[in-house]
């Protein structure tokens, strides 16, 4: 490849800023962490190279994730994000609105800008990534996917995503292999991602020949066979060739590629790190180095392409920039989170009532239309062979919806075909959603005879309805939960679900969980709407398919259970407004109709964790009827006693507080000991935020019964710690709850049925002992 001297020129001025903005931080904030660049600093021109090239080859927005090293620089200077931003985060100031913050070295942004080589206006967007250096690879695909799908995109030409890494995280992270596999995956595929490596030769303190077993850092690549190209950091005319043909190759075939820039880290870890401790022979010789703008100043002044004085000249410039956006951040007195938001929302908040929920109930001739439709074969298609066994489920369904009821199956489909109805966008992904695990849901139907023949009939309800995504996701956790989390952050208006094949797999995907969706909006301000499906419940089946560790969930809200919230007419919602996420054990198909419709009804993106059931999922008792799904009703927090006990409730010995399946078999056993009198239940379908005033009506009506708190998962498991204080501070302390369920124990369950039998009966026994 030969430049010429105007792109020559174009180079050194970048690659000035590139070493300008660091030499400037380490100046001015000698002792503060930053994460440097110095050392690679041709990232910045290289990055630039590759928007310049995909710009003028079509692309109009680029989603960008990366790691610390060099994060500021490419916000100042890739992403033109203003430099007094920047510089307000090192000055230590108070944030002026919501949320906890993040270190300015994790801060995502979003700008819209013109890119002056193409004369093209352009979007960039850097998600906000924790210390977890690979965890927003599958967030960035996710996020590049939907803007793909929302904006028509289906072969990718209009956005781009680019993922920068380190060595020593790419080899070492099980992320990356697992975000490389869904590259080419149907419902996955970006068509292509460009990765850049900022291959330091070192991780943190520990050198290669301990931390691979592989030649290169980048060989985790080869299991997709991308293109790899190893290049000099310190020779800026290679890394520019190579830069376009990355470009180039990934506009042609759509497929991943990856630049390895061979490069060095001139600091340590970090800039207060002291690297000679560890590693004093590379050391030694990174010293004796002269930076990259030296050595490629020089060599332009030699080929006469520019002058000395040209040289100091488009340093002085820029040096004189960054001057003057550092007296202008010196005024500031505070910082905004929301100028690091990394998705934002144009329209979606504004002009909304932000207390207020649309109705969720629906018109009883949709729910029949939806279910008659869910219920049948494909139209016209006397050729498409059903299974038999696929025959007699809907042969079942539809007569449930000729009796006007619903089971688990029917319920969701109700929920996702009405939200398809009205103009939003349903996803629904995971380890074999399509069929669902439990073999109950069936979305998409297989032609018999014919492969690739399938029907979806959600997708096939209305003219004008909203597109239905369902789709089987490859076997992991961690990146397609990331995938769809991304996803999610796009636009608000889409249901974007994840469900895991047992909730105790969630285990696998708990980065995703802590760093993102729990903290989320308080460190990023990044709302997301996000739903978990985990299928929990004790059904002897083992410590691996129980237990969704509903505690860690509950663990991680951020309500006090020491403060009872103020009442109001507005209760209900100011406390879904005021809390970090949703976390609920529907045991009603209306009761999941309707808390997955709210999702969508509410002014602002929670994310919801649901609890959901498996052998419910047949159980004649856990079907509801139309009459709790049609207009005027609603999602129902907890659902009191309702039998022989309510009407006399002085009569009453034991009030009983549960949530999820357990409710059935509390009531099987209340039933055959004839306690139906003196015994009331009452189940939590929304655990988080806890429905204090549904809670304390319920116990002041039984005022003389003895409160118990009975759960299936053991003792230090389940949702007793979170309820126990909420309970307490309920009732101001003046009323006692005993707890009835499994003892603690260190594995959530056992794998011993006849222990199981027997620990269940205990259970119920205890729970129902006057």
């Amino acid at each position: 490849m030969t430049m010429d001297s105007m792109e020559k020129r174009l180079l050194l001025a970048r690659l000035t800023r590139s070493h300008g903005f660091e030499a400037f931080l380490a100046r001015k904030f000698s002792s503060e962490k930053r994460f440097g660049l110095e050392g690679c600093e041709i990232l910045i021109p290289a990055m630039k190279q590759v928007i310049d090239r995909s710009t003028s080859l079509g692309v109009e927005s680029f989603v960008m994730g990366m790691p610390h090293r060099g994060r500021l620089n490419v916000l100042a200077n890739v992403c033109r994000k203003p430099l007094e931003h920047i510089f307000t985060q090192f000055a230590g100031l108070e944030s002026a609105d919501e949320g906890s913050g993040d270190v300015k070295y994790h801060l995502g942004t979003y700008q819209e800008r013109l890119n002056r080589v193409t004369n093209k206006n352009i979007r960039l967007a850097i998600v906000a990534n924790p210390s977890h250096l690979e965890a927003c690879d599958p967030v960035v695909q996710g996020k590049t996917r939907a803007e793909q799908f929302y904006h028509g995109d289906s072969e990718g030409k209009k956005v781009l995503s680019i993922l920068l890494h380190g060595d020593a995280a790419f080899s070492g992270q099980g992320i990356v292999y697992e975000t490389f596999h869904l590259s080419e995956l149907p419902e996955y595929t970006t068509h292509g991602t460009i990765h850049i490596v900022v291959n330091n030769q070192i991780g943190f303190t520990t050198d290669p020949r301990m931390s691979r077993s592989s030649p290169y850092c980048t060989d985790v690549a080869r299991v997709v066979n991308a293109p790899i190209f190893h290049v000099n950091a310190d020779d800026p005319e290679a890394v520019m060739h190579v830069c376009n043909v990355a470009a180039d190759w990934r506009s042609t075939f759509h497929k991943d590629v990856v630049i390895d820039l061979v490069c060095y880290r001139r600091n340590g870890h970090n800039e207060i790190d002291e690297p000679m401790f560890t590693q004093p022979l590379m050391y030694t010789r990174i010293r004796k180095l002269k930076p990259v703008i030296e050595l490629y100043g020089d060599k332009l002044i030699s080929e006469g392409v520019v002058t000395p004085e040209e040289v100091k000249e488009v340093k002085d410039k820029y040096e004189k920039i960054l001057e003057t956006a550092f007296s202008v951040a010196k005024q500031e007195t505070q910082v905004f989170n929301k100028h690091w938001i990394d998705s934002p929302w144009s329209g979606f908040f504004e002009g909304k009532d932000p207390l207020k929920i649309s109705p969720t109930g629906v018109h009883e001739d949709t729910l029949k239309h939806i279910g008659k439709k869910f219920s049948s074969a494909p139209p016209n298609a006397s050729d498409f062979v059903i299974h038999r066994g696929i025959q007699r489920i809907l042969n079942s369904r539809m007569e449930m919806v000729e009796s006007r009821t619903a089971d688990w199956a029917l319920g969701e489909a109700m929920a996702f075909g009405s939200l398809l109805k009205e103009g939003t966008h349903v996803r629904l992904s995971g380890q074999d959603v399509e069929r669902g695990t439990f073999s109950h849901r069936h979305h998409v139907l297989h032609h018999q005879k014919v492969d690739k023949s399938q029907y979806n009939a959600l997708a096939n309800l209305y003219r004008d309805q909203a597109p239905y995504t369902v789709c089987n996701s490859s076997l992991s956790e961690y990146a397609v939960l990331g995938f769809e989390l991304g996803f999610s952050m796009t636009n608000p208006n889409a249901l974007v679900i994840w469900e895991a094949q047992f909730g105790d797999f969630n285990n696998t995907a708990q980065c995703i969980i802590d760093q993102f969706m729990s903290s989320g909006q308080s460190k990023w301000i990044r709302q997301s709407g996000l739903v978990l499906l985990l299928p929990h419940g004790m059904e002897g089946m083992g410590p691996e398919h129980s237990s969704a560790r509903l505690e860690r969930f509950l663990q991680m809200t951020s309500d006090d259970p020491d403060v009872l919230p103020p009442f109001s007419d507005d209760f209900a919602i100011r406390q879904l407004s005021d809390i970090n996420w949703i976390v609920a054990n529907c045991s009603t198909p209306a009761s999941y109709f309707h808390i997955l419709r709210r999702q969508i009804a509410l002014p602002f993106r929670k994310p919801l964790i649901i609890m959901t059931p498996k052998s419910l999922l047949r159980l004649p008792e856990a079907r509801s009827s139309f009459d709790e799904m049609i207009e005027g009703t609603e999602f129902q927090r907890m659902y009191p006693e309702a039998g022989p006990a309510s009407n006399n409730p002085a009569n009453v010995k034991r009030l009983i507080f549960c949530s999820g399946r357990v409710y059935y078999d509390l009531l099987q056993a209340r039933k055959e000991a004839g306690l139906e009198e003196k015994i009331a239940i009452a189940r939590v379908e929304q655990i988080a935020p806890f429905p204090y005033d549904l809670v304390m009506k319920e116990c002041a009506k039984y005022a003389d019964a003895e409160l118990v708190w009975s759960q299936e998962e053991h003792k230090n498991m389940g949702a007793w710690s979170y309820i126990q204080p909420r309970i307490s501070t309920a009732l101001n302390h003046e009323r006692h709850i005993s707890y009835a369920g499994r003892p603690v124990s260190a594995s959530p369950a056992t794998g011993n049925k006849k222990t199981h039998i027997r620990e269940s009966k205990q259970l119920l026994e205890d729970s129902l002992a006057l």
